[in-house]
């Protein structure tokens, strides 16, 4: 609660100066091209990174007219984390002209730490064995250093003017300087290995880094009004990947991912009173992946998915995630403050440990605080706090909604 009251008075005092501006916008439906970014000194909060401090950039501007063309929007972080970690990205989603083509980016490099606990659903939260044929394979929270390298870009074109939107994309990730160990350097006294050890030995890939280039086949649905902040409608993607070895692939796969968002406003009047659905599937449909390019909770484009466990906490071939989010005002005639409770479950299956999906599930719920800083473009500070199952909990400090 300390950390809510200080992230609570944190928003205040950067918004005071602003507060009467953000209320008396008005939106004019001719710019075009108003491309401006300013980095700003920005302050984050995740379990996986804990506190995140450094330069922040959130932006929005249209490459069109605005009655025929959806909102662009840029994110860009270079950060650096109470757990020694560098966080740099840019993520974006571009619409050109009359939204006759899409262009989505996602671009990081991240010299990270994360704990992993194995895969499936019902892995531990703490130190653990398991015994997976005739080896002693260590489940529970184990700690892993890494870097990646990630380089997404998808290109979509509009089908006539209609919402759907089909494409092709280029997704690569490179993995080095994997290292995974136990605080305290437990596993001195055990003949066992990490899991992650164990599952890329078991598929024929390295353990201290790898490569997963492909391309994808892509088809969106975007009926969302503003994408960061969408008050009404509906959104969906299917996106078939396939990672063969001769693009540098360290050994081919390919997945299936499903993901359909729907908002359902509950008030013409006072358009911020909405309930927000989120279902997705990400499935391994041929092949191996590595254990860091598994389907994984908090690995979406965003980040978003799993609050109450931390990013990674779950882990495996298939995953089904679904999240139901109340969004509310907190003013009767303004729109500055706004508050959100939330509930989501997700499951996860693994070919190593037997476990099929549904098999065990995974809830979350908890509440957030909203603060809208542009009206005009929806830009908005995010501030949730979320339980999970087992003693899991987190607390979440963003840019823009969740999903």
């Amino acid at each position: 609660m300390k950390k809510l009251q200080l992230i609570f008075l944190f928003c205040i005092a950067g918004l005071s100066v602003n507060a009467q501006e953000i209320d008396t916008i008005t939106y004019t439906p001719n710019r075009i091209n108003n491309f401006s970014i300013l980095p700003l000194p920005a302050v984050a909060y995740n379990p996986a990174n804990g506190w995140m401090f450094g330069v922040a950039a959130s932006t929005s501007w249209f490459m069109g007219d605005p009655i025929s063309t959806h909102q662009s929007n840029l994110v860009f972080n270079f950060l650096y984390t109470t757990k020694k970690q560098w966080i740099i990205s840019s993520k974006s989603n571009v619409f050109l002209a009359d939204d006759q083509w899409n262009l989505i980016g996602d671009w990081r490099y991240f010299i990270t730490s994360q704990p992993t606990y194995g895969l499936g659903s019902s892995t531990p939260n703490d130190f653990d064995f398991e015994q997976i044929g005739q080896e002693s394979v260590i489940v529970g929270e184990q700690q892993m250093d890494f870097t990646l390298i990630r380089f997404h870009e998808t290109i979509l074109r509009r089908v006539g003017f209609s919402k759907f939107y089909l494409g092709v994309g280029y997704h690569l990730d490179i993995h080095q300087k994997i290292e995974s160990y136990l605080i305290g350097d437990d596993l001195i006294d055990f003949n066992a290995e990490f899991s992650h050890d164990y599952y890329n030995e078991s598929i024929g890939v390295p353990v201290d880094q790898y490569t997963l280039s492909g391309i994808s086949l892509n088809g969106i649905m975007e009926n969302r009004d503003v994408a960061v902040s969408p008050y009404e409608h509906n959104y969906a993607m299917i996106s078939y990947k396939i990672n063969p070895e001769f693009l540098g692939s360290d050994k081919s796969s390919s997945t299936l991912l499903l993901d359909y968002r729907h908002y359902f406003n509950l008030s013409e009047t006072r358009k911020r009173h909405i309930i927000a659905a989120w279902a997705m599937g990400n499935f391994l449909v041929s092949g191996d992946l590595p254990y860091m390019n598994l389907p994984s909770i908090g690995w979406d484009m965003f980040g978003r998915s799993g609050r109450g466990y931390s990013q990674g906490r779950f882990r495996g071939e298939n995953m089904l995630y679904s999240e139901v989010e109340y969004r509310f005002p907190l003013m009767k005639n303004k729109d500055l403050f706004g508050g959100t409770i939330f509930l989501n479950a997700a499951s996860f299956s693994s070919k190593m440990t037997g476990e099929k999906l549904m098999e065990t599930i995974n809830p979350g719920y908890g509440v957030g605080l909203r603060v809208m800083i542009n009206k005009e473009k929806r830009t908005t500070i995010t501030a949730d706090y979320g339980f999970g199952q087992k003693g899991n909990s987190g607390f979440y400090l963003n840019i823009n909604e969740s999903f």
